[in-house]
């Protein structure tokens, strides 16, 4: 029957040793002998059958100048005479572990890091030296790195990046930060970390065991402040005296709500335009202030009296209040305005009971230098064809808008009167003939009437003048007429049918009246007859 391969390391604490055969069953029906004083290597000696180790336990991060001893191999064939050879093979053997092949001592030769490398499987085996034989097969076991708290915790971020609404409630969540720790969190309290606030408070509160931060003060309000910078400290060995630790910076902005109405910059705004500004044109701008930002800022303005002749609108930009004329402005009528403005807030918050501010506003309206104006917008005259030269038809009247009512003279665009038909009185307006009429020849005329101050500032007016007729033309027949007759004609019988115009416009037509020439008419052979209209005659025969 083999004889198993034994295999002893160097303990430091009886207890500690015990721990680690229970937990790891490296021990198989064996029992412990003695321990030795000096604390020097322990033999395991089998009772009754044969046992053996499966673990060994090395400590990372060594720090002395000799190898690190880390225990020692073992055959009950070995008779300590110099005839058995240990050889070890498997992972680190020969470079990171080494083994003595008289005495079977096994050591590392060089630091380990267990956060790079927690564990190590070999084998070994005893062989006799002459012979070559194996006196003991292969027997695995592992070598496990033990943790030492050599690793600070390390965040997952650094920094983070948080907001939470201005005005939260006390214990609001803002964020959770995460730190992590490489050493082995299955043994003893080297990576269990605990955070804490090391900037930061009273504002903000953190759960030392979870990280999750959150609001500890009431009503901050980012009006005040708006940009936090908090400091968190991660520690690990349950924050124990001792512990290693890492920070990270979390930075918190506070986001706006709308819990400040708009406010006016003045009471009392003042606003001059001239009276002749445009429908729609700008008169100038009110400005209201907000506290907060972005669309909790955005705003309205609102006219509360004067809505017919001026309107108000939001500048989306600036969000400035933009006075704009709705109709137009008459200095003479009125020359000043009150105006009240509103302003309130669009989005609103039930949260927050707010109301919005009043201004005053005072429009002054600038007297301008008016051009005369007319009292009509049109004049329509009328006179007859056969009017004197000289003859006053009608009267245009203007009068300077202007308080100071200047005096205006009158004339004619002679561009709309090229062939001076009409002429104008400059003081009075009267407009009189100064050329002979003719309404067959032109029985409307279109002229353009001026009134202008001293100063050069023109009005115009058009005047329309119908030129009325007068029965000043003779009838004519519209051809020269030449009949022939049969010499067998029969009495009455129609020869031709004569028809005439008349140059005029009657009111209802013409009625002409035909007959025989007087010399004539005693020796004629012939007759006119009504032809029961107003411009033909029949011409019949009277006798034979």
């Amino acid at each position: 029957m083999r004889t198993p391969l034994v295999l002893l390391t160097w303990l430091c604490l009886w207890e500690e040793a015990k721990g680690m055969l229970r937990t790891t069953g490296g021990l198989s029906g064996e029992t412990w002998s003695q321990m030795r004083a000096d604390g020097g290597p322990v033999t395991l000696r089998r009772s009754k059958r044969g046992w053996m180790w499966n673990q060994f336990f090395l400590l990372e991060e060594y720090t002395g100048n000799d190898d690190q001893y880390v225990g020692k191999l073992h055959s009950d064939k070995d008779r300590e005479d110099g005839k058995v050879k240990y050889v070890l093979t498997g992972e680190g053997a020969g470079t990171i572990f080494v083994i003595n092949e008289n005495s079977g001592d096994l050591h590392a030769t060089r630091r380990l890091d267990r956060e790079e490398k927690a564990s190590y499987t070999l084998s070994a085996k005893a062989v006799d030296k002459a012979t070559g034989r194996d006196l003991e097969g292969p027997s695995t076991f592992t070598i496990k790195i033990h943790d030492i708290n050599d690793n600070e915790p390390k965040f997952t971020r650094d920094p983070y990046i948080a907001a939470v609404q201005e005005m939260a409630d006390v214990g609001t969540f803002v964020v959770q930060v995460t730190a992590t720790d490489a050493d082995d969190a299955m043994y003893g309290n080297s990576a269990k970390v605990v955070y804490s606030i090391l900037q930061g408070q009273p504002y903000f509160s953190i759960d030392p065991e979870t990280g999750i931060i959150r609001t500890a003060l009431p009503n901050m309000k980012r009006e005040n402040r708006e940009h936090y910078q908090v400091v968190i400290q991660a520690k690990d060995m349950m924050g124990q005296l001792g512990g290693l630790t890492g920070t990270t910076s979390v930075n918190i902005t506070l986001l706006d709500v709308n819990n400040n109405p708009p406010r006016f910059t003045h009471g009392v705004y003042h606003f001059s335009v001239p009276e002749l500004a445009e429908v729609g044109s700008e008169l100038g701008v009110v400005k209201a202030t907000d506290a907060d930002t972005g669309k909790n800022a955005e705003m309205n303005y609102r006219i509360t009296d004067e809505q017919d002749t001026f309107q108000i609108t939001t500048n989306p930009a600036t969000q400035e209040g933009v006075l704009i004329l709705k109709k137009p402005l008459d200095y003479e009528r009125r020359a000043s305005y009150t105006l009240r403005l509103q302003v309130e807030n669009v989005y609103l918050d039930p949260r927050f009971q707010m109301s919005g501010d009043s201004a005053t506003v005072k429009v002054s309206v600038e007297d301008v230098n008016e051009p005369p104006v007319f009292k009509r917008p049109v004049y329509m005259m009328e006179v007859k064809e056969d009017a004197q030269i000289g003859t006053i038809i009608g009267a245009v009247s203007a009068v300077d808008p202007d308080t100071n009512r200047k005096p205006v003279r009158y004339m004619i665009d002679w561009h709309t009167d090229m062939d001076h038909v009409f002429n104008i009185h400059p003081n009075n307006g009267s407009l009189f003939i100064s050329r002979s009429l003719d309404r067959e020849e032109k029985a409307w005329h279109n002229i353009s009437v001026q009134a202008a101050e001293y100063n050069g500032l023109i009005g115009h007016v058009p005047v329309y003048i119908k030129v009325l007729d007068v029965n000043d033309n003779a009838p004519t027949f519209d051809v020269e007429y030449e009949a022939f007759i049969c010499e067998d004609a029969k009495v009455g019988q129609t020869i031709q049918t004569v028809s005439a115009s008349d140059a005029d416009q009657p009111v209802r037509g013409h009625r002409f009246f035909f007959r025989l020439a007087s010399e004539s008419f005693e020796k004629s052979n012939f007759s006119v007859r009504d032809n029961k209209g107003d411009l033909q005659q029949r011409i019949t025969r009277r006798r034979s």
